[in-house]
C-alpha cells in the first residue's frame, strides 16, 4: 500500500541483479562461479505496471499485476475486471488475484468458480492467471484442497497459497 514509483524502480533494479554485493572477485573461483539469476517476475499494483515496463522492457523478466481489488478482493466482479484489463493494457503479462474468501466461506462456490473464469477469460491470450487462495482464512485442508480444485477447474494458470497480507501465510503442511 505504501509503495512508490521510487519504491518500484528499485525492486525491477534489484529483479535483474538479485545480489550484485556477493560478486567479490578476489573470493571467486571462477570455474565454479555461477552468477545468481533474476527472477521471474516482478509484482506490482495495477498502477504500477508502467512503472515497472520502464525497467523491465529490454529484460526477459514479466510482470505481473496483483488485480482484483487485491489483498481483499472487496469490489464487484465488474470493477475487478475492469482493473484486470488495465493492468493487461498497461503491460502486465500475469495477473494475481485473490478468490472472495467472503463467498467460498459461506459456501457460494459457484461464486467462486464465476470470479476466477471471469479474471481468465479477462486475461485471455495476453496474461497467466495466478489464483491466490489466502489459506490462513480458509480453515481447513479440506477447504484449501477445495478452493485449489475451483481454481484450477475454473482456468488458473498457477496458485498460490497466500498473499503474506495476513497471519498465518503459508505453512508447511498447506
Amino acid at each position: 500500500g505504501a509503495d512508490t514509483e521510487g519504491k518500484v524502480r528499485q525492486l525491477c533494479h534489484k529483479a535483474i541483479h538479485p545480489a550484485p554485493s556477493l560478486i567479490h572477485e578476489e573470493l571467486l573461483n571462477y570455474d565454479q562461479y555461477r552468477p545468481i539469476p533474476s527472477v521471474a517476475a516482478v509484482c506490482v499494483y495495477p498502477k504500477l505496471v508502467p512503472t515497472a515496463l520502464k525497467i523491465l522492457k529490454d529484460s526477459s523478466l514479466h510482470i505481473a499485476a496483483v488485480a482484483t481489488a487485491f489483498p481483499s478482493g472487496q469490489l464487484p466482479l465488474r470493477e475487478k475486471v475492469q482493473e484486470v484489463r488495465k493492468a493487461i493494457q498497461a503491460g502486465a503479462d500475469e495477473i494475481d488475484m485473490v478468490i472472495p474468501r467472503g463467498a467460498f466461506l459461506e459456501g457460494k462456490y459457484q461464486k467462486v468458480f464465476d470470479e476466477v473464469a471471469a479474471t481468465k477469460e479477462a486475461c485471455g491470450d495476453q496474461a497467466h492467471l495466478k489464483v491466490i487462495l489466502e489459506t490462513g482464512e480458509l480453515g481447513s485442508y479440506d477447504n484449501v484442497r477445495l478452493a485449489s480444485n475451483i481454481s484450477m477447474e475454473a482456468g488458473a494458470d498457477f496458485i498460490k497459497t497466500s498473499t503474506g497480507k495476513i497471519s498465518p501465510a503459508a505453512t508447511l503442511p498447506v
